[in-house]
């Protein structure tokens, strides 16, 4: 199941706000290169190259279907490319700004990717990243709990996918372990405020639904959808309801 643009862009306003707050983080410098992990349709990236004039920004990202939208975008100093965070840290190439918003929580291992990364920064480099924290988010609990339940845990064999974000304090010590000034790690919530359930089930069927569902088909698929809208429903009872989303800004610079 691709990501679908239409869907993810349903809530452009609540995604695109920890985006500027964390590209308040940002400090122009001369002939800045930059690059951003997990563009997307690149909307977010020529923003970016907008505010910061001096820079050439390059916008990386797995989807086709995201990617798609972003050729209308390119320009002189602003391009995309398909690939993985993972490829980009094995191509051991340089960079003065590392940005990533609401990406990383899809790549392993936190405590490794976070200084692979940090190490490709030319020094006075700036990384700022914004993730989701899953753990602690509603949403996410009521679906990893569903997919260790039967019938559940036997239609997709026993597999599911752990959040690898970490603590606040984790982030911070890796990034001061990794030699970062400026350090700055923020937990905020974003609330979306929700007028009916379908309104929480579209957020989250954007985003951390898609691996469960490329895994289920037909009447599995249709059962497991049913169940997770109910077990919402059950969550939040009252209506309107709001959502506490929380997300994670990091920053720090060389």
């Amino acid at each position: 199941m691709p990501w679908n643009p239409e869907t993810y862009d349903k809530f452009k306003n609540l995604r695109y706000q920890p985006f500027f707050d964390l590209a308040n983080f940002i400090q122009p410098t001369e002939k800045m290169k930059a690059i951003d992990l997990g563009c997307g349709t690149g909307e977010q990236t020529a923003i970016l190259a907008e505010k910061f004039e001096n820079a050439i920004f390059l916008g990386v990202d797995t989807s086709i279907e995201m990617l798609e939208q972003s050729k209308k975008l390119e320009s002189d100093r602003l391009h995309f490319r398909r690939s993985s965070t993972e490829a980009v840290i094995d191509s051991n190439e340089k960079w003065d700004l590392i940005f990533s918003n609401a990406a990383l929580q899809w790549s392993k291992d936190h405590k490794e990717l976070f200084p692979s990364l940090i190490r490709m920064l030319n020094p006075g480099g700036q990384f700022a990243v914004q993730i989701p924290v899953q753990k602690e988010n509603v949403l996410n609990k009521i679906l990893f709990e569903l997919v260790q339940e039967e019938p559940f845990a036997n239609f997709l064999n026993g597999w599911n996918r752990p959040s690898p974000v970490l603590s606040m304090d984790e982030y911070t010590q890796l990034l001061f372990d990794q030699r970062l000034k400026d350090i700055q790690v923020i937990q905020k919530v974003y609330p979306l405020i929700a007028q009916d359930h379908q309104t929480l089930y579209n957020f989250i069927s954007g985003s951390s639904l898609i691996p469960y569902l490329e895994r289920l088909e037909g009447e599995q698929q249709d059962f497991f959808i049913k169940t997770y809208q109910q077990r919402i429903a059950e969550h939040f009872p009252k209506l309107p309801a709001i959502y506490a989303f929380k997300r994670l800004l990091l920053f720090g610079r060389l």
